[in-house]
């Protein structure tokens, strides 16, 4: 065998365990799903998060389900929103 073959050979291997790594990391579950991504935040004082939780409420008084579809221009304002919003639907209690 000759140098250029060994470096071929050293490439080749290198490239193959770096791909297999970025493979498996990218295949690998996620430990958390989304609703335990929701859980981790802390909306309560979010006025957003209010906001869905008071149109939740009322939503389930009158037997809807998102009759007033939200917008919000930052994605954690939307976040908070939902989140209030499936909270107050369902009836559950603010932690």
């Amino acid at each position: 065998m000759n140098l250029r073959q060994c470096v071929l050979i050293l490439a080749v291997v290198v490239v193959a365990s770096v791909g297999g790594g970025m493979v498996r990391a990218a295949t690998s579950p996620l430990p958390q799903d989304q609703a335990s991504v929701s859980q981790e935040h802390d909306y309560s004082k979010n006025k957003k998060y209010q906001q869905g939780v008071s149109e939740g409420r009322d939503d389930r008084a009158k037997n809807l389900d998102h009759s007033k579809k939200r917008q919000f221009k930052k994605d954690d304002d939307q976040k908070a929103y939902e989140a209030g919003y499936q909270q107050g639907h369902r009836g559950d209690q603010q932690k």
